[in-house]
């Protein structure tokens, strides 16, 4: 069945105590309008439909940054989610396919989830995601008859008796777009809080005959967010969930809670990530690497058997070939580095390509940045870079050259060459003697003043 997600996002987040829109605040690196998009892209929707209200130019934004095909629609009053929903009408016309309403602050929904959901269709007109809540608050209540749903009740218009109820709603809804816009004319606002209620057209479905049901899920995957504190728990329940997947597909970590993953962090099997590792966004670790304690990596790709830390950063565009070892305080910056190449030590590599076996010395640096320009570096194979060595890009090292330690090349270097590129040393016998007892009784001289 050809699907339609539509997204609601127009609320502004009083309680975030931010100029930020809500659903633009981050959960493990990704705003929570990015998680939502990725749970429901998973369903391969021909529309995706975002309902914005406060930031809606910056939503928007957003939004084409994940997905160029997502369209706006602005709700220019907050009267409720029927009201939000009944914004897609002209968008949606003629549409005959299923509508998935999803919350652009609910980032935690799986994909799964969102597959039961969309397939229960196939046998029911309104599918609703419900769960049973430790603590059902101020949630709305599923009400059933038997096996079907039969109406939801929010909080503030329930009955004592309704209030004991522990199936809670999520909010989140499938529905075929026709029966979804014909109950929508029929709602009202007759309610605590005057809004027109989405959740009203389940009463008025089963009023018609048609099956409604539930898809239940667990509770951890309904957390919105309203809150600085709500924010966190999703971030902490988001790490969680994927230490556990992650030591379920083969990954070792030793001490799991100080690992932080992004949102779209893909790690191989065998892969040992020791304690106070941060994935940013865009890393793939290939399998039987060893990320080592405190590195930071970000935009990274990484090969089978690498071996990247401790203490080192990789940042976007680091691209990593079989073997490579990143050592400590090491940062490569967009850059291929070969088959067994080695950067053991306190180096900068930006902007640089690097021949397989190359060996990088201690306290090298890629001069990469002339104040206004980015320059390449480029070592070939079987090279080995001397410590302290200054290359100035743009400079060429040719296969199994060698530069000297302390070095600063400015020009290329011929294949199989010695470089040196450092000033004649010149000594000085006994005026280390002198200038350090001038300079301390200058000290001196100071301090009686």
């Amino acid at each position: 069945m050809t699907v339609a997600l539509v997204i609601l996002a127009a609320g502004k987040g009083t309680r975030m105590q931010s100029d930020i829109p809500k659903v633009l605040h981050e959960v493990a690196g990704a705003s929570l309008l990015a998680h939502t998009l990725k749970a429901g892209q998973s369903l391969q929707p021909s529309r995706t439909i975002i309902v914005a209200g406060h930031g809606a130019q910056e939503i928007e934004v957003a939004s084409k940054a994940y997905d160029e095909n997502c369209e706006l629609i602005l709700q220019t009053e907050q009267l409720g989610t029927g009201h939000a929903v009944e914004q897609t009408r002209a968008t949606l016309a003629g549409f005959k396919g299923s509508v998935i309403v999803l919350y652009g602050d609910t980032p935690l929904i799986s994909a799964k989830t969102l597959k039961r959901l969309n397939d229960s269709l196939v046998t029911s007109a309104v599918s609703v995601l419900g769960f049973q809540a430790t603590d059902p608050g101020k949630y709305g209540r599923l009400i059933t008859q038997g096996d079907k749903l039969d109406r939801i009740v929010e909080f503030k218009d329930a009955s004592d008796e309704e209030r004991s109820i522990k199936l809670c709603n999520s909010g989140v809804m499938g529905i075929s777009a026709p029966l979804l816009f014909e109950l929508l004319l029929q709602l009202d606002n007759k309610n605590a809080v005057g809004e027109y209620y989405l959740t009203d057209i389940v009463a008025l479905a089963t009023a018609q005959n048609a099956t409604c049901t539930i898809v239940q899920c667990d509770e951890s995957e309904t957390l919105g967010v309203n809150s600085r504190v709500e924010l966190a728990q999703a971030e902490h329940t988001f790490q969680t969930i994927r230490r556990a997947e992650a030591l379920k597909i083969g990954v070792t970590m030793p001490a799991p809670e100080t690992v932080h993953f992004s949102f779209d962090t893909i790690i191989g099997r065998d892969t040992v990530i020791e304690q106070n590792v941060v994935f940013g966004p865009g890393v793939t670790v290939e399998n039987g690497a060893r990320i080592r304690s405190f590195s930071h990596l970000e935009g990274a790709h990484i090969s089978d058997g690498c071996i990247i830390g401790p203490y080192a950063r990789l940042r976007p565009g680091a691209e990593l070939a079989e073997n490579v070892k990143i050592g400590n305080f090491v940062e490569v910056k967009a850059s291929t580095l070969h088959e067994n190449v080695k950067v053991n030590h306190l180096s900068y590599i930006g902007d640089a390509n690097i021949g397989a076996r190359t060996n990088i010395g201690a306290g090298t640096v890629t001069c990469n940045y002339d104040g206004a320009m980015k320059h390449q570096t480029k070592i070939g194979q079987d090279v080995f870079i001397g410590s302290n060595t200054m290359l100035v890009a743009p400079v060429k090292i040719g296969d199994g050259a060698l530069t000297a330690s302390g070095s600063v090349i400015v020009n290329d270097v011929p294949s199989g060459a010695l470089a040196l590129g450092r000033s004649k040393q010149v000594n000085k016998p006994g005026l280390a003697f002198k200038l350090m007892k001038k300079f301390k009784a200058i000290k001196v001289s100071k301090k009686g003043n």
